[in-house]
């Protein structure tokens, strides 16, 4: 049987979602990825300062974005309460400015479930757990739907590098068929910003991910 580089998450299991939350304690390249969203959103302009992100998870870059940009407010989507209970706990004295708001990025309506229209969207390490291109397609399409002219999706995701021979999970695909579908849904300005901790010969399924951003 062909090994697949990916993983299989249990959000709906404490324990799990406990130990998950643990073992992605922010690396150095990983907060190298939270400074680059933090560059393209502190130029928001200050009535398109409310910033939504699908799939918060444990709240990292929630804390760290909201620690270094005053004036923004922040919304956290996710189907797991599980989840939310340690994205409060990281966030902390910080959640006055934030909103946890219960969606399935696999339904088409979630961009409803939001409290007000966001001039920024940002997912981290998210995206490729929707089990394949065509969740993929779908959720961008929303993200386009539901940003201002000029907003900004930034889409920091594992992906599968180029020239690889090994076989990954459907959700992680390559930047340049990531950049193909936002195009198709309508998104301009598309530009990677990184790539960070690449393994191209024997990758972990926390390695090879890239920081795409894209403007509506």
């Amino acid at each position: 049987m062909t090994e697949v580089v990916g993983a299989i998450h249990e959000f709906h299991d404490a324990d799990y979602v406990r130990d998950w939350a643990e073992r992605f304690v922010p690396t150095a390249p990983r907060l190298e990825l939270f400074s680059l969203v933090l560059e393209q959103i502190s130029r928001l302009g200050a009535e398109t300062k409310h910033v939504v992100e699908p799939g918060i998870g444990p709240g990292y870059m929630a804390r760290y974005i909201l620690e270094r940009e005053a004036e923004i407010t922040y919304e956290g989507a996710h189907f797991s309460n599980l989840m939310f209970d340690v994205a409060r706990a990281t966030i902390g004295e910080l959640m006055e400015r934030v909103t946890l708001t219960s969606a399935n990025l696999l339904d088409n309506s979630w961009p409803s479930t939001l409290s007000r229209q966001p001039g920024a969207i940002i997912s981290t390490w998210a995206l490729h757990d929707l089990g394949g291109q065509q969740a993929v397609v779908d959720v961008y399409a929303r993200c386009f739907e539901a940003l201002p002219a000029g907003g900004v999706l930034i889409n920091g995701d594992f992906i599968k590098p180029e020239g690889t021979s090994l076989e990954y999970e459907p959700g992680r695909f390559a930047i340049a068929r990531h950049f193909e579908l936002l195009q198709a849904a309508g998104f301009r300005d598309l530009q990677c910003l990184a790539e960070l901790e690449p393994n191209f010969v024997d990758p972990s399924g926390g390695q090879n991910y890239a920081r795409l951003i894209a403007r509506a």
